[in-house]
């Protein structure tokens, strides 16, 4: 037992406390340390006591302080692998022979409360259920897709996976906050299956801070799965039908909306995304609930602040399904500027995935590539950040942006979903 300090922060209160790289933690304050959560927890207070595999350290620090310790992972443990056989699963629909870590499945709530990954609740234990009420772990990102027993253990393969609300009413009744995803999937979770959903997870309310309703993903890939149907408009139009009335409910009853689709269903039902009050805080910003409004919403001030139109020519490169949109956002600047620079978006069709997957997050270098391959105006690209590896600068497919510039001879410029920053990007600053 016990975690292996590989390294200790330059100045931090280890550092000051002379704990080297090579001992090993065993507990603080006489708990266990069992994980970065452990860790985490009982290294809060202001006074605490390390037990070592060689000696006992008294520390103290600021309330909170990170006592600058680092460890051989960043969990302190194992991370915990997914034991569902979702009917849904992305990763079970992706492609042979790509990078192993894509294959990957976690389904680990210490990564839902650190790093705001979505959790399925079917891997706890009954210690692990105690330990996060007991240490008010906030917040705890869920993937229900279904809150009725049957559906749900039909959708994760997984007999564990009724037990979902059971688990999220002692969550709620502990006042833990919970953020919950439905993904839909035609003809299995959605119509009354959908409405019985959210009236269930609602009156969990005000426990359940959050709602995002997804359509699935469907890639070409999915030869012996369990087979699915895409959301199309008629179906995206219920689903918005039947989410935005529940929230106009919840507006009335608690004074917020709870319940929020995410930005590709209005695409799907040819709808116009809401106005960013619509959103509220922007609780679940990352399911993509929001983003097009927030981006709209950054755009229009940033223009408004804007006096340089000395631009540049210049090409985007998205998803199909954001195209569109960036198009209004380009044409509302080159109007500013008296159409003094030329541009061009450009809409990468998805062959890698199939063309049921039009999101800018999943085009790969050589779809981008494929794509730009003659149609590229002016010296610049700019991409989403997010068609990349977090902190990388290469594509799913393991393209780099290197191989894209030396492709096509331009300069490819990954943006973030920013008003402000795309817009400074563009101009030049």
């Amino acid at each position: 037992m016990g975690a292996k300090i590989i390294s200790v922060d330059c100045g931090s209160p280890a550092d000051r406390a002379k704990i080297n790289a090579g001992e090993i933690l065993l507990s603080i304050d006489g708990h266990t340390i069992r994980d970065v959560l452990d860790y985490k927890f009982y290294s809060y207070e202001q006074e605490i006591t390390l037990t070592l595999d060689t000696r006992c350290v008294t520390i103290k620090k600021g309330e909170g302080e990170d006592l600058g310790l680092n460890f051989e992972t960043y969990l302190m443990d194992k991370q915990k692998r997914c034991a569902n056989k979702c009917i849904f699963c992305f990763i079970d629909q992706l492609p042979p022979n790509m990078r192993e870590t894509l294959y990957f499945k976690d389904d680990d709530a210490r990564m839902s409360f650190l790093m705001g990954n979505y959790i399925s609740l079917t891997n706890l234990s009954e210690d692990d259920i105690e330990r996060l009420i007991t240490m008010r772990l906030s917040p705890i990102n869920i993937s229900v897709q279904a809150t009725d027993p049957d559906v749900r253990r039909l959708m994760l393969g997984n007999p564990r996976a009724g037990e979902c609300m059971n688990i999220m009413r002692r969550f709620a009744e502990a006042k833990l906050t919970l953020n919950c995803q439905l993904v839909i999937c035609p003809g299995v979770n959605d119509g009354a299956i959908l409405q019985k959903s959210l009236d269930e997870l609602i009156a969990l309310a005000p426990s359940v801070n959050s709602i995002s309703v997804v359509p699935v993903g469907i890639t070409k890939y999915r030869e012996g799965l369990y087979p699915l149907t895409p959301v199309d408009k008629v179906k995206a139009a219920e689903i918005l039908d039947m989410v935005n009335a529940v929230g106009d409910k919840c507006v009335e009853k608690y004074g917020t909306r709870i319940v929020y689709c995410g930005d590709e269903l209005y695409i799907k039902a040819e709808r116009k995304i809401p106005d960013s009050e619509f959103y509220e805080e922007f609780p679940q910003l990352e399911n993509g609930v929001g983003m097009m409004a927030l981006l709209e919403d950054e755009w229009s001030a940033a223009l408004r602040l804007m006096d340089e139109c000395e631009i540049s020519d210049f090409t985007i490169a998205t998803g199909t399904s954001a195209a569109p949109f960036m198009s209004k956002l380009i044409d509302e600047l080159s109007k500013k500027c008296d159409n003094r620079f030329r541009y061009k978006v450009i809409a990468v069709e998805n062959k890698f995935f199939g063309d049921t997957v039009n999101v800018a997050g999943l085009v790969t270098g050589g779809d981008l590539i494929s794509a730009l391959d003659g149609n590229v105006v002016g010296e610049r690209v700019f991409i989403p950040d997010v068609m990349l590896r977090h902190k990388t600068n290469v594509f799913l497919d393991d393209v780099t942006i290197d191989d894209v510039e030396k492709s096509l001879g331009v300069k490819v410029i990954p943006t973030p979903s920013d008003g402000f920053e795309l817009l400074d990007l563009i101009i030049g600053e």
